[in-house]
């Protein structure tokens, strides 16, 4: 570290290098895209331009210190990284910054994901699949579909069936993978309807008043789970952790529903299971291919309701977030949410 060169993840995140490693220049840009409205408070000296996410990079992306993104084709999105040569900080307004890393902007920029911006809205989300799940929904509609009273699914029920698929989240078990801030917002409305909530997370213990447990133990949990909610990152580690031994390992008649990433779930395996009868079926709002391909079986599958990646999308306070980085990013505080690269 050269004479007056500030420490990484310091001033160093706010300014830009020049020519030589003790001369900086204030930040001057951001780059809005055009799928938010709004413009947060700038600091003085700061200048917002918005950018098309869906047209090639603006000129100014060549002066930019700072990138907002949200909703960036990823082909758009590699031509801005690209065209953003002298870019610091990216600022994600997703939960999961996968897109942004995959990118190619330059490793030196700062990294900052929109954790808590979809907490209330994917978990209301994944609350009305979970609930779609355990009340037939689907069925359903195939029923109306057909003009068909489907007495099955209505009339006199028992509270629980022993070896058959859940009806009721009143004493149901549901284990949520990935236990961070959207499982925090959703685990006491499955409570509030009965559930009993066990989460799953690196590591063990208690957060926000629910147990949580490690990966490692799930041959314990799997068994006993009605209802299973991933709510996995993109990860090399989580890929297809929600797989065959996992899938396996639920009891007959047990529902998957995966919001995290389409990456986290074994497409084949879920298939094999609902088809095979094992599972009761499955709601998904992510797939390893998206826009789901119209060739999918999971289209057809029996029990298994095709979401289209619709529980975010609503980056709830982002204008929030968004100047509260920036007046971090120009003063050399550390960034919220920054993201290990």
């Amino acid at each position: 570290m050269g004479p007056g060169r500030p420490p990484v993840g310091g001033v160093g995140v706010g300014w830009l290098v020049a020519d030589t490693v003790a001369s900086y220049r204030p930040m001057s840009v951001i780059l809005l895209p055009s799928t938010v409205d709004g413009v947060p408070p700038l600091p003085a000296g700061v200048r917002a331009v918005r950018y098309d996410v869906a047209a090639p990079a603006p000129a100014d992306a060549a002066h930019a210190d700072a990138v907002v993104v949200w909703g960036n084709p990823h082909d758009r999105l590699a031509e801005l990284a690209a065209a953003a040569t002298r870019v610091r900080w990216v600022q994600t307004l997703a939960a999961g910054p996968d897109a942004v890393l995959a990118a190619g902007f330059a490793p030196e920029a700062v990294v900052t994901s929109g954790r808590g911006l979809h907490d209330a809205t994917v978990a209301e989300h994944v609350l009305a699949l979970v609930l779609a799940c355990v009340r037939s929904v689907p069925a359903m509609v195939h029923a109306q579909d057909e003009r068909r009273w489907a007495d099955e699914l209505g009339g006199l029920q028992a509270l629980h069936t022993p070896g058959g698929p859940v009806r009721t989240l009143l004493g149901a078990q549901v284990t949520v993978w990935g236990f961070g801030s959207i499982a925090a917002r959703l685990a006491p409305l499955l409570t509030g309807l009965g559930a009993q909530v066990t989460g799953v997370a690196t590591r063990a213990g208690e957060r926000h008043g629910y147990r949580v447990v490690a990966p490692g133990d799930l041959p314990e949990v799997l068994p006993r789970t009605d209802v299973l909610v991933g709510l996995l990152p993109a990860l090399a580690s989580t890929r297809h952790a929600i797989g065959a031994d996992a899938i396996g390992a639920l009891p007959r008649g047990a529902w998957v529903v995966n919001a995290g990433r389409g990456s986290t779930l074994d497409e084949d395996a879920l298939l094999t299971a609902v088809q095979g009868g094992h599972l009761a079926g499955a709601a998904l709002d992510v797939f390893a291919t998206e826009p789901l391909p119209a060739s999918s079986p999971l289209w057809h599958a029996p029990g298994v309701l095709v979401s289209p990646h619709a529980a975010g999308g609503r980056p709830v306070g982002w204008q929030d977030l968004v100047a509260d980085n920036l007046a971090r990013f120009v003063t050399g505080t550390p960034l919220r949410n920054v993201v290990p690269r």
